[in-house]
């Protein structure tokens, strides 16, 4: 990899949606400019955060944000709802957001996914800037325009592709992340490796472990966010029926139903998806397709970042099985799984026969 690289990188889906990711140093200035944009021309501007994020930096809301309309919500999966939706709706009406307006989301993956279906469904879609500020919601869910909400069937059932104006990443926010959070992220990042980028998974085995203050970490940040722009570009709407975007599910159809069974909030989003992580190369081991050694490799890259790997508590192999049958990638009721072929290679198949999910969920303690 590279030294570190300035400048935009562009999200091209050939039309006026292509937007911009915009790496800034200093975030307060860049949202001075915005609103002070909006301001001037006299139209709505509005922003959705979480309170964790408001009382980590004060600053920002006091002396940035002091006059933008602002709705909190918890922080948390389970802020995800429907209900949610609702109130930030009705939070949009109150200070009459007409269809010029525009929404910024200032948060993590929650804010992003919630706030970009808001602004998405709101008068049929209002302009929406991302603004991430978790490690996982810069190099993943900020991009793309996939946003939506959880239902009691599953993990994001509802939503809308929408893309937003831009995605302004500041790697700044990271120094008042929890570790927890920050590490969650990194599942996220060994992902981009594991699926297309062995270069990139070779490099994190041989750093010492990322922080907010690590060196190389945004030259790490620009290369998943280049992975996912280019896949975006390749599939805006998931619509290939091999590869393309629903390769960036690995790891979630077990993710997302450990997500679900155990309770939307008991594992953060990262977490689950370093478990599913972890069945998948094994199912993959089990099939075949890599080795043992690539299990142990894959486990150690996730331990490192003290990332679980198996369920603190036991779940039901049925419960799981039963949740896996809501992914998104079901079609025709069978459903089609992201495996490896080797690290930094995957592909969609269905030829994993039950017993062989079975096998993978008892790695990971299912019972």
């Amino acid at each position: 990899m590279s030294a570190a690289q300035t400048g935009d990188l562009i999200v091209d889906i050939g039309s006026d949606r292509t937007y911009p990711i915009r790496f800034v140093r200093n975030t307060n200035v860049v949202l001075t400019e915005i609103v002070k944009r909006h301001t001037e021309s006299k139209t709505a501007i509005a922003l959705v955060t979480d309170l964790n994020l408001q009382l980590a930096h004060p600053s920002l809301f006091e002396e940035v944000l002091e006059n933008v309309p602002t709705f909190v919500i918890s922080p948390g999966e389970p802020s995800k709802s429907l209900h949610r939706l609702g109130e930030i709706w009705d939070f949009l009406a109150s200070i009459r957001m007409d269809r010029k307006g525009t929404v910024i989301a200032l948060g993590g993956g929650v804010i992003g996914d919630l706030t970009g279906f808001a602004a998405a469904s709101f008068l049929r879609g209002v302009a929406c800037y991302q603004v991430p500020t978790t490690l996982l919601s810069m190099v993943d869910s900020s991009i793309g325009g996939k946003t939506g909400i959880n239902i009691s069937a599953g993990k994001n059932l509802v939503g809308a592709f929408y893309h937003p104006r831009e995605v302004l990443i500041d790697t700044s926010f990271l120094e008042t992340l929890p570790q927890v959070e920050f590490s969650a992220g990194m599942a996220e990042v060994v992902k981009y490796g594991l699926l297309g980028d062995l270069e990139l998974f070779e490099r994190l085995e041989s750093l010492d472990c990322l922080h907010p203050r690590h060196p190389e970490l945004s030259t790490v940040i620009r290369r998943c966010c280049e992975i996912k722009a280019r896949v975006v570009k390749e599939d805006e709407r998931e619509n290939l029926a091999e590869g393309g975007r629903a390769l960036l599910n690995l790891g979630h159809t077990y993710g997302h139903a450990v997500e679900q069974v155990a309770g939307y909030g008991v594992y953060l989003h990262g977490e689950a998806v370093a478990i599913g992580m972890a069945a998948a190369v094994e199912m993959s081991r089990l099939k075949g397709w890599v080795s043992g050694e690539d299990v142990d490799r894959v486990i150690r890259i996730l331990k490192r970042y003290d990332l679980p790997v198996s369920l603190r508590a036991p779940l039901a192999s049925i419960d799981l099985l039963d949740a896996m049958q809501q992914d998104k990638k079901v079609r025709q009721g069978i459903i089609r799984f992201v495996a490896m072929r080797g690290l930094g290679d995957t592909f969609i198949t269905r030829d994993i026969q039950e017993e062989t999910v079975r096998e993978s969920l008892a790695f990971i303690g299912a019972r």
